[in-house]
């Protein structure tokens, strides 16, 4: 094939990578669907540039993106590298031989200093998108206004300096691609299905519980919100 491919183990299905980007999930709107309970609905995204293609993990999947077995965030990608979204297992090829090397990747800046309260809006932000394996969009300003018990306009404000911190810039989905950054880098995380967790999450009727990484708050005087 002239271009870019990715064959779907499962069904031995080969489909082109025609575009810049091409989403990967189990939802109707994406580009390669995958029938697998273990794929978000909006899980990943093959991005071409030049001769090169990278695989992009969208973050709000608690099964991940694996590259020949390794979990990754961004990752160059090799001809022949096998591309498990989940438990789906996919190989890519078409792409032309070249010395970037097997282990190049892609790596994310390291996690900006952040407040308490800007850790707090993260965590609100994030976690209706961790309740469950499948694609959520995050909170929306009024939604964490509610769920921190402060105004709109503190939470917007918050979100504002966070886009900064993360170098989200202007445009759609703003806070989903916030979101995705923040999740990529494990500031907030869902935590491990235990059976204490579990029951404690069934009695308190919030399938939703997070995980906050510890991270040193940034000491200094903060305006109450």
């Amino acid at each position: 094939m002239d271009t870019p491919f990715l064959r779907i183990e499962e069904s031995g299905e080969v489909v082109s990578l025609r575009g810049e980007v091409t989403t990967v999930g189990r939802g109707r709107g994406v580009d390669i669907r995958l029938e697998d309970l273990s794929v978000s609905r909006l899980h990943a995204e093959l991005v071409r540039r030049g001769p090169y293609a990278y695989v992009v993990d969208l973050g709000l999947s608690r099964n991940g993106t694996r590259v020949n077995g390794r979990p990754v965030a961004r990752r160059v990608l090799g001809d022949g590298d096998v591309l498990s979204f989940g438990t789906a297992r996919c190989r890519i090829g078409g792409l032309p031989a070249d010395d970037t090397g097997a282990e190049a990747e892609l790596r994310r800046p390291v996690a900006p200093e952040l407040t308490r309260r800007e850790i707090d809006v993260l965590t609100s932000l994030c976690r209706p998108a961790l309740s469950d394996e499948a694609f959520a969009m995050p909170a929306t300003a009024h939604e964490i206004a509610l769920d921190l018990v402060v105004t709109e306009a503190a939470v917007k404000q918050h979100l504002l300096r966070l886009y900064q911190k993360f170098r989200i810039s202007e445009g759609p989905n703003r806070r989903t691609r916030l979101a995705n950054e923040v999740v990529a880098l494990g500031l907030v995380r869902p935590l491990p299905l235990t059976s204490a967790s579990a029951s404690a999450s069934a009695d308190s009727g919030d399938p939703s519980a997070v995980s906050v990484p510890e991270q040193p708050a940034r000491r200094g005087r903060e305006q109450p919100v």
